[in-house]
């Protein structure tokens, strides 16, 4: 073919009647009319001579014609996204964009102060945090959607040979009580006081529930004889339990800084026993690296690390790291 038989602009619509699962949603997201997506797409189907959409149903469904030229789109758009952010950086940070990635508890608690700290430094530039499940910000870093991220749960293993997956920081899970409760009065709780609380819990498939239920195994403590009352999909919410006596709970340190503070909490000490997790930063080297993500990774990432981490690993980290499962350490007096 002498010329290309779609436009960007076509691949576009594509990837958004795909993404919202009709043309009326799909011309909303894109601020344009619907009349004018539905020509679009019969120009293009014209142009390929073949059907991109099952029109038989409710919600518009591809065609496998369809799904093929999605893939292919959605590499196409990734690429001149990136070739526009190269572009932006010919200014040297007065301007570009820095877009990063992470898992719930990391995106909600950590990252937020990162990004404040860089923008006191570079105001000129644009920062986008996406924060989503462990599995789907992989997915985003691997396919130049995002720059870095620092997640906490299991990487996909098909992702290990295009990711570079380095070890940034312990996250430490602790016992939170509510300050009137007996046991907030105790130094430490011993490993069977444990089955006498009231449990508040993420829901049993959640990453850091895992870890959890992993250490403390570990431990000779059985999570199984836990008695969960309430389980609830957010930390805040879990948090606001707590603090209205509903029961216990384990949450990451850095979700509960301000609440200690204030007295809102009481964070429980178990004899010989501290739970650990590792937080991951992955990037993908064969992505084009904005100077933006450099200075990030240069001048940020560092202040957050665990003591000893070398930022050097950004040029060079080991493929050998652990890719599939969690990642839990336990210390403390059972350690030693």
């Amino acid at each position: 073919m002498s010329d290309l038989p779609f436009t960007l602009d076509q691949l576009r619509i594509l990837k958004a009647i795909a993404a919202e699962g009709s043309f009326k949603r799909a011309a909303d997201s894109l601020y344009v009319s619907q009349p004018a997506v539905s020509l679009q797409v019969q120009n293009l189907e014209r142009q390929l001579d073949v059907p991109l959409f099952d029109r038989g149903g409710r919600r518009a469904q591809l065609t496998e014609a369809g799904h093929l030229l999605l893939n292919y789109g959605e590499k196409i758009l990734s690429l001149c996204q990136e070739t526009c952010r190269a572009v932006e950086d010919l200014q040297n940070l007065q301007g570009g964009t820095l877009i990063v990635g992470a898992s719930q508890t990391t995106g909600t608690y950590l990252l937020p102060r990162m990004i404040g700290m860089f923008r006191q430094k570079y105001p000129d530039v644009a920062c986008q945090l996406h924060v989503h499940s462990t599995r789907r910000t992989a997915w985003s870093v691997a396919n130049g959607q995002v720059d870095l991220a620092i997640i906490g749960g299991e990487i996909p293993g098909e992702l290990s040979e295009s990711l570079e997956i380095v070890p940034y920081a312990e996250d430490e899970l602790v016992l939170i009580l509510p300050t009137n409760h007996p046991f907030a009065k105790l130094e430490t709780i011993q490993r069977e006081d444990l089955y006498k609380l009231q449990f508040i819990s993420l829901d049993s498939q959640s990453t850091i529930r895992k870890v959890i239920d992993q250490v403390l195994t570990r431990c000779d403590i059985d999570a199984r004889r836990f008695r969960v009352e309430m389980e609830l999909n957010s930390i805040e919410a879990i948090k606001n339990a707590v603090q209205s006596g509903l029961g216990a709970a384990f949450v990451s340190t850095s979700a509960i800084t301000k609440e200690l503070q204030m007295g809102f909490l009481h964070s429980a000490a178990i004899e010989g026993v501290v739970v650990k997790r590792t937080l991951w930063l992955i990037y993908n080297p064969n992505r084009y690296r904005s100077k933006a993500a450099e200075a990030f990774s240069r001048e940020i990432l560092p202040q957050f690390a665990t003591p000893g981490w070398n930022q050097d690993v950004l040029k060079s980290a080991p493929r050998e790291l652990v890719v599939n499962g969690l990642n839990a350490d336990i210390s403390g007096a059972e350690k030693e």
